[in-house]
């Protein structure tokens, strides 16, 4: 299982907010098969197993921004590939849940 994190930063918009921008680039995923997304206050976890998926998300997000007049966008992307076993967003929040006090 990949799950990866992707933070977009729209630059040199007309004011502070940046929230239409993500949104878009959040609509721009939303029909890609074998992709799940949470949206979270800093970024979109994308889970998938396939890497090749999680760059199409990525490129259609960074893209999408382009496409609004954005011309340049700041991504940053961290990706946590697991191969010895299968485990959800859900359950690596869990797994981390059990561990606290």
């Amino acid at each position: 299982m990949i799950q990866a994190e992707i933070s977009i930063y729209p630059m040199a918009t007309k004011t502070t907010s940046s929230s239409f921008y993500i949104a878009k680039a959040i609509d721009s995923i939303k029909n890609i098969e074998n992709l799940r997304y949470v949206v979270n206050s800093m970024g979109v976890i994308l889970e998938s197993n396939n890497m090749d998926i999680i760059n199409k998300a990525s490129k259609n997000m960074i893209e999408t921004v382009h496409h609004l007049g954005i011309a340049r966008v700041e991504a940053i992307v961290k990706i946590d590939s697991r191969t010895d076993k299968q485990q959800t967003i859900e359950e690596k929040i869990e797994s981390i849940k059990k561990q606290m006090n």
